[in-house]
């Protein structure tokens, strides 16, 4: 494999915040940056291509979640998987996604449990076929292996749990 060549340049997110000695950590914002809006581009247009025009982002992801491995889930549940902090914006996901008659929900004691309807697992598919067709094809020409993949994975993992930690001491000043 050849070595990728790393730009001279500094691509920050803000010239500001990239000063001393850890300045490629906004180098890495700014991936993360314009990585999350072409990753939310490409789920509502995937969407789209699926037969479904109506679904933010947000909503996107909690479908596919309630769908995950058939089983089902409490708000608290995906709101945790999905590492949301405002349980409202799940909620009214949920409510969304139940009007439209994607999922259903079964209430037990206290708790709301949700699964996909037929007609929701029908739209997952169809968005695994696309994004099979749209994205996955395309993998091969990045020249990177699935254990390479899974090391990028498992690094924004870790990464995502220092933001997390820096939140909780930020929350404390």
């Amino acid at each position: 494999m050849v070595e990728p060549k790393i730009p001279s340049r500094r691509i920050v997110s803000s010239r500001h915040l990239a000063d001393g000695e850890h300045w490629q950590s906004s180098e890495i914002e700014y991936g993360m940056i314009i990585a999350y809006n072409a990753f939310s581009r490409w789920m509502t247009r995937c969407m789209s291509a699926a037969g479904n025009t109506d679904l933010t982002p947000l909503e996107i992801l909690v479908l596919h979640n309630a769908n995950h491995r058939g089983r089902q889930k409490r708000l608290t549940d995906i709101c945790f998987l999905l590492n949301i902090e405002d349980t409202h914006t799940v909620n009214y996901a949920l409510r969304k996604l139940l009007k439209m008659e994607l999922l259903t929900s079964e209430k037990r004691g206290k708790e709301v449990f949700y699964s996909t309807s037929a007609e929701g697992e029908r739209l997952c598919e169809a968005y695994r076929d696309v994004r099979e067709r749209c994205f996955t094809d395309g993998l091969s020409r990045l020249d990177m292996t699935g254990d390479e993949m899974r090391e990028i994975a498992a690094n924004l993992r870790a990464l995502s749990g220092q933001y997390d930690q820096a939140s909780r001491a930020a929350a404390s000043l």
